[in-house]
């Protein structure tokens, strides 16, 4: 009988250098510094995965990264990747606070286990559909760099625009967002505060963006993430829906964020949680009526097709965030979903998640 047992595991830093810096309210990445994971089968298979971390959002760094990769893969070595779950479970008692970490691993156990078995990721997830429609961001920065990043979107055939916001200075922020809904006055607006407003400052901010009449179809994250009774507050007269990021890292969140009402979109990110969390998010998601949104930290095409697959494979998915790879100016990947404009398509037919790395690690 073919082995599913893993052999080795191997990783290795993956910098790679981003097109405009990505700022977000709580800090700013200049280039990708994740690290690529590599598990192979005793039968011989390859699994790829990405660990992603964003100092300014989880306090993981790739250092930090290598360093638990280092302990953990002692764990790993002789263990089925038929047992995913089990690994999973294993992997988070053994580093709780390294989530990115965890879901580099568990995401090249994944792609190990469809290739041998021959079987593409999303169906793996589910198999509901293989076509996706992502939003393209503004990341932070002034009012002339918002209104050309907006034109470009548009033109570049984008519907949705996601905009960062800083949250400091309320004018600065609703400038920056009229700037944009004139320059693409057809586009439909997320506006992500990645917690940076206080109750007062986001109760201003959405009272006058509404008043203004700017497309605002999503407000992600406007205030800390343990700000959970402002965040309730906020909820019962906010014109635009909420959705919990920051506040929503385990399935343990969802649930208090749908007990309290104040969100009604949790955005799963596979780096905050690893995938089996994931899962237990978005099923209890869907059993308290809570929409759903997609997204990643600052990734490449590896972990965000990774991240496609889920949310195709499960389905139900009303808000895509998938686009970091077009920030990425260059990569050593083949493969992954397939872009054109808005529009992301999965491979029907390759086992596991389709993306190869240029050179495999030794």
């Amino acid at each position: 009988m073919t082995s599913t047992k893993i052999a080795s595991v191997r990783y290795q830093p993956l910098n790679l250098p981003l097109i405009e810096p990505f700022a977000i309210a709580t800090g700013t990445q200049y280039q990708v510094e994740n690290v690529v994971v590599q598990i192979t089968l005793e039968d011989g298979t390859i699994g790829l995965g990405e660990a992603a971390p964003f100092p300014a959002v989880s306090g993981e760094t790739q250092q930090s990264t290598l360093a638990v990769l280092g302990e953990l893969e002692k764990h790993l070595l002789q263990k089925d990747v038929k047992s995913w779950r089990t690994l999973a479970q294993e992997l988070k008692q053994l580093a709780p606070q390294a989530p990115s970490a965890r879901c580099g691993l568990e995401m090249a156990i994944l792609d190990a286990l469809c290739k041998h078995y021959q079987m593409p990721l999303y169906v793996f997830f589910g198999g509901v559909q293989t076509q996706l429609k992502t939003d393209l961001t503004i990341t932070a920065g002034d009012e002339a760099h918002a209104a050309a990043s907006a034109r470009s979107i548009v033109e570049r055939g984008f519907s949705i625009i996601k905009v960062k916001t800083e949250g400091v200075d309320v004018d600065y922020d609703l400038r920056r967002l009229q700037a944009i809904h004139n320059a693409a006055p057809g586009a439909k607006l997320i506006v992500d505060g990645n917690c940076g407003y206080d109750l007062v400052r986001a109760q201003d901010f959405v009272n006058r963006a509404a008043e203004a009449g700017i497309p605002v179809i999503l407000l992600e994250q406007p205030l800390p993430r343990e700000s959970w009774e402002d965040l309730a507050v906020l909820a019962t007269t906010c014109p635009f829906p909420i959705a919990a990021d920051e506040s929503a890292r385990s399935a343990a969140d969802v649930a208090r964020l749908a007990q309290n009402q104040s969100a009604s979109v949790v955005n799963i990110k596979l780096m905050k949680c690893g995938v089996l969390e994931a899962l237990q998010m978005t099923a209890l998601a869907q059993v308290y009526g809570l929409g759903l949104m997609i997204g990643g930290m600052v990734e490449s095409i590896l972990a965000m097709t990774f991240s496609a697959h889920f949310a195709a494979g499960i389905g139900g998915f009303d808000f895509i965030d998938l686009d970091t790879p077009l920030f990425i100016a260059e990569h050593p990947f083949t493969g992954g979903f397939r872009q054109q404009g808005e529009n992301l398509s999965l491979d029907p037919e390759t086992a596991g998640h389709s993306v190869t790395l240029a050179s495999l690690l030794s």
